[in-house]
């Protein structure tokens, strides 16, 4: 096909060539009603600016791609804003894909940044994105980990110590006296969950006196959860738990409605611990501890570690960020208080 020039545009708009390029690239300097024209011309025909053409050309679109596995879980729209933040700033715009928990829309969201030929992303992975991650880099696209960490110490990422997080956690429940904790998340295929896990049950572990039950689901919603506080507040009072690990904040403000609806007093009945820290876990009826991760941060972080990349950088950093207790009525009737580990990224 024959590339549209700025001559074909002038000629379907009825101006001339330099008011063309003005309504484009000076539109102060032509009325609004002239500049919506000659664009929507543009836009009819195809018209790619000389600079755009260019940079394609170049293999060069300034477009950027990026994966997360939820993003109606207010962290990873924490994290998609901070990514586009730094991308910003850096003259790059973010093409987001929601994978919604499923490996197959993951899948076709890399499947679609590889056909664009956006100049880098940035993979929040829900299933095992290898062979995708792979055929990016054959193309010589570069990829970053966020919220994830590479194994293989082969990428660049930016992940949070989640075995810290699930160990803070519990521990806190734990001082507080409580010795029948239900951890209650998605399956344990997702990494994250797999090691806040693993970190609970090596503080649980270190109390003879103490359990720690598993409850499975295979989704991690307020709805979910709420249909969970309620099945425990219907059981016979002697099953019930008495503290509550949930693995995002979304499910855990959903037991804790679940609960307090059914009659259940939290926290004197049960206490309920979180992770994230969203922002509702601070004004929720009864305010929700938390596990605090600096999504916005870590979303920074990335970007920016992926422009490194397609600039030339060759080092696979690794940033691990540390977790954050805060403390609220959810889990103690005493005043608000926050634990901290560091908060801060190493590596």
């Amino acid at each position: 096909m024959k590339r549209v020039g700025i001559r074909d545009v002038a000629e379907r708009a009825g101006v001339s060539i330099s008011t063309v390029s003005n309504a484009l690239n000076h539109p102060h300097t032509v009325s609004a009603p002239l500049v919506e024209r000659v664009r929507r011309v543009a836009d009819e025909l195809g018209y790619l600016p000389l600079q755009a053409a260019q940079q394609l050309r170049a293999g060069r679109n300034g477009l950027l791609g990026m994966t997360v596995i939820n993003i109606a879980n207010p962290f990873f729209a924490a994290l998609v804003s901070g990514a586009e933040e730094a991308a910003a700033a850096a003259g790059y715009r973010i093409l987001v894909g929601n994978s919604d928990d499923d490996v197959v829309k993951e899948r076709g969201h890399l499947e679609l940044f590889e056909r664009v030929q956006v100049e880098g992303v940035i993979v929040s992975p829900f299933g095992d994105a290898g062979p995708s991650i792979r055929r990016l880099q054959a193309r010589g696209i570069p990829v970053v980990l966020a919220d994830a960490k590479d194994d293989d110490a082969q990428l660049p990422s930016v992940s949070f110590d989640d075995v810290a997080g699930g160990r803070l956690a519990a521990e806190h429940l734990l001082a507080n006296g409580r010795r029948r904790i239900a951890f209650v998340g998605a399956r344990e295929e997702v990494r994250q969950v797999r090691e806040r896990l693993q970190g609970a049950r090596e503080a649980v572990a270190e109390h003879t006196d103490a359990r720690l039950e598993v409850v499975i689901s295979t989704r991690t919603t307020a709805a979910l959860g709420q249909a969970f506080g309620a099945d425990i507040a219907a059981a016979p009072r002697a099953e019930w738990p008495d503290a509550i690990l949930a693995t995002n904040d979304h499910l855990a403000c959903g037991i804790v409605s679940g609960l307090v609806g059914a009659g259940v007093r939290v926290p004197e009945d049960i206490a309920v611990i979180g992770y994230d820290d969203i922002e509702f876990a601070s004004v929720a009826a009864v305010p929700l501890t938390s596990v605090r991760q600096p999504a916005r941060e870590m979303g920074r972080r990335a970007a920016e570690l992926l422009v490194e990349h397609i600039a030339g950088s060759r080092e696979h950093r690794a940033l691990v960020f540390q977790p954050e207790l805060v403390v609220r009525a959810s889990t103690k009737t005493t005043s608000t208080a926050a634990a901290t580990t560091t908060g801060a990224a190493a590596g």
